[in-house]
């Protein structure tokens, strides 16, 4: 019997960019039916046996040589639907990758036996729904007619800006079930398992256990796949979980979220390092959904998406807020305030702060003292203000010859006063550094740590309990009782039944003063979780900010104006031209590499190279690398105006096909669109 399409045209799972491309193969009588486009097939290539991904399907072959068949035809379920392939698609051209390389976290590793599993029942029929209660989102102007437009099924785009009192799993499960329970299909991605653990909670309330699929790592391979499946047939209608769940292919995707879209766990450490914000908002524009970016604090990306007119801002009334939202004062930590209490000096902290945690301990609650994370972070700054230093050419981080800002060195105090500063960025040589902030012309290393908070607080408050939370060692929950709680930034637990009483932020230059385009970014948001977890100031909240008041992110802060703070980084990396401003890429390798890539590139137009200067030793290439024979890794970077959303990707995406084409086999690591880049 001749077959009607005798050609499968298959995308092999190869990672490498000139394969990244069909490859045609003759389907047998037998695989005929199987074999349709989006099945997983197995494939002779190059005299091994690989896997592949049936693309289309044809009559004839372009092909003047001898074809080989298809090995084997894994399963006739299709695993890569047209919406997967649109997405994979427009998600290499923006991040220069493979496809493979994002299939790989689409589509979980089959597992035979899962396919045995009853998939016919209806999502109707696994649970009894509850109706739930969506008066919280009237609370937030504009809320209601959001709450509409996605019960309605149309394209609603909005960036949540959460109130400190927030209970976001309860709110934004209630939306979730009710789109639901509607007919639609529901995404929900947040940044880690104790945040799925929330949410999934909240859910239940609303929904059956059976009717609430999570997907995240810790799932093993035959479970991952099974509910892989059990979405990918329409079974499944709500999804929750990490960063690779943003691929789910949810069946009518109505109503699609992320929370804390600047958590670094959202971007994949893997090429072509992905982040699960991006993800879904490609999926927003190609299944027409509505999509929800929330957080207690805003990115600059977020950011550009509001004022570019593609999102709006979904916030409550400034009276709303200052009800929810603790008491926040600043305390400078100099040694007047020190000397002011014998307790305040012999825990390291002002008296301010020290006489607010000791109130909330009185009053039976628990305290939140937020520390940086362990270990020490250099820096260099202005000596006289502590602004810092930055780069006078391209406005990058300066550091020392031979320094590792992230190695966790401990360099003395004046060492930037022996060596000439460099421009991590642009290379450039600094010999006469002046700050831009107060025209001082000496630098210092900024060397803080946190290892004896808990110690020094012990000392202090000898009757009272500490216990800490972060590394290794993450608590879930602490009880409503007078401890204090000494935590990093994102292990702070919650208090079961309550809030706490008080929290001390402290050592706050070791987070604001990092050489980082996002520091001040991420310490408001470290800052504002923390807050969020304290009693409102009508109930005697209260948040001490060790820091100097007039920051402006200590102010944005007090204020509660996470907005304001970020429409005020976007402008400031409009005027230094800093993503997401500008698109920027960094490009690491070995210099020869590098300097055969940019010839190979067409970058767009008015974009310019900046570089090369040698690789932070903490930052290795990927694969095997010899540099005592090929030199110290090197890294570049790209910048271009704004322009169509995967133009410098597209452009790095043909120069990295080239060069795969040229054999050049030395590591390359192409990052589209950094979240660091210092």
């Amino acid at each position: 019997m001749e077959l009607a399409r005798p050609v499968a045209c298959v995308l092999p799972l190869l990672g490498l960019a000139h394969l990244d491309r069909g490859f045609d193969y003759l389907v047998t009588e037998r695989d005929d039916e199987a074999a349709q486009p989006g099945t997983r097939v197995r494939i002779r290539f190059h005299g091994r046996l690989v896997d592949g991904i049936v693309l289309e399907r044809r009559a004839h072959s372009d092909h003047a040589g001898k074809l080989r068949y298809l090995e084997r035809v894994y399963s006739a379920q299709v695993v890569y639907p047209p919406n997967t392939a649109q997405l994979v698609e427009a998600l290499a051209q923006r991040y220069a990758g493979t496809r493979a390389d994002i299939i790989r976290n689409a589509i979980p590793p089959r597992h035979a036996q899962a396919e045995n599993a009853d998939f016919a029942s209806a999502w109707e029929d696994l649970g009894k729904p509850e109706e739930p209660d969506l008066s919280a989102w009237s609370r937030y102007v504009y809320g209601q007619s959001f709450v509409d437009a996605v019960l309605a099924g149309k394209p609603a785009r909005a960036a949540w800006q959460m109130t400190p009192a927030e209970p976001w799993p309860m709110t934004l499960a209630a939306l979730a079930a009710k789109a639901a329970i509607d007919g639609g299909g529901v995404l929900l991605v947040v940044p880690d398992q104790r945040d799925v653990d929330r949410l999934e909670q909240a859910l239940r309330e609303y929904l059956g256990p059976k009717q609430v699929t999570v997907l995240n790592a810790q799932l093993g391979a035959q479970a991952r796949y099974r509910r892989f499946l059990s979405v990918l047939n329409g079974q499944s209608r709500v999804v929750i979980g990490t960063r690779n769940s943003a691929f789910a292919p949810v069946q009518n995707l109505r109503f699609a979220a992320v929370i804390d879209d600047g958590d670094e766990n959202l971007i994949d450490p893997r090429a072509p390092y992905t982040h699960a914000r991006e993800v879904l908002t490609t999926r927003a524009a190609l299944e027409s959904c509505s999509l929800l970016i929330g957080g207690y604090s805003r990115t600059a990306e977020t950011q550009l998406l509001v004022e570019s007119g593609w999102m709006h801002s979904l916030a409550a009334a400034r009276e709303q807020v200052r009800e929810s939202a603790p008491l926040i004062r600043a305390a400078a930590d100099t040694d007047f305030e020190l000397e002011k209490d014998p307790g305040a000096a012999k825990a390291r902290i002002p008296s301010l702060a020290f006489a607010a945690a000791r109130r909330a301990l009185e009053a039976g609650k628990p305290v939140l003292i937020q520390v940086p994370r362990k270990g020490y972070i250099p820096t260099l700054s202005c000596k006289k203000c502590r602004h810092p230093a930055r780069c006078r050419v391209c406005n990058g981080p300066l550091g020392l010859p031979g320094q590792d800002v992230n190695a966790g060195s401990t360099p003395h105090a004046n060492a930037a006063e022996a060596s000439v500063p460099i421009c991590r960025w642009c290379g450039a040589v600094h010999s006469a550094f002046r700050c831009g902030e107060c025209g001082s012309q000496q630098l210092r290393a900024v060397v803080l740590g946190a290892q004896r908070t808990a110690e020094e607080l012990g000392r202090a408050f000898p009757s009272t309990r500490v216990v800490t939370s972060g590394g290794s060692r993450v608590l879930d929950s602490v009880p409503s009782a007078p401890v204090l709680v000494v935590s990093t930034p994102g292990a702070e637990p919650h208090v079961d039944g309550g809030r706490y009483g008080a929290a001390l932020l402290l050592d706050t230059w070791a987070l604001l003063g990092r050489q980082d385009l996002r520091a001040a970014e991420e310490t408001l948001s470290t800052w504002m979780h923390a807050a969020a977890l304290v009693d409102a100031r009508a109930a005697g909240g209260t948040v001490i900010v060790v820091a100097d008041a007039g920051l402006p992110t200590v102010q944005a802060l007090i204020r509660w104006d996470p907005i304001g703070a970020a429409a005020a980084e976007l402008a400031g990396r409009r005027e230094t031209n800093f993503p997401p401003a500008v698109h920027m890429a960094a490009i690491d390798g070995a210099d020869a590499s590098l300097d055969m890539f940019v010839d190979l590139v067409e970058l767009p137009q008015d974009a310019e190279v900046l570089g090369p200067v040698d690789l932070p030793n903490s930052t290795r290439l990927p694969g095997e690398y010899d540099e005592q024979r090929f030199g110290p890794p090197q890294r570049i970077l790209v910048r271009s105006p704004l322009g169509p959303r995967a133009e410098l990707g597209a452009a790095l995406r043909v120069a990295a096909i080239a060069r795969s084409v040229r054999k050049d086999e030395l590591p390359l690591r192409i990052q589209v669109d950094p979240i660091h880049i210092g």
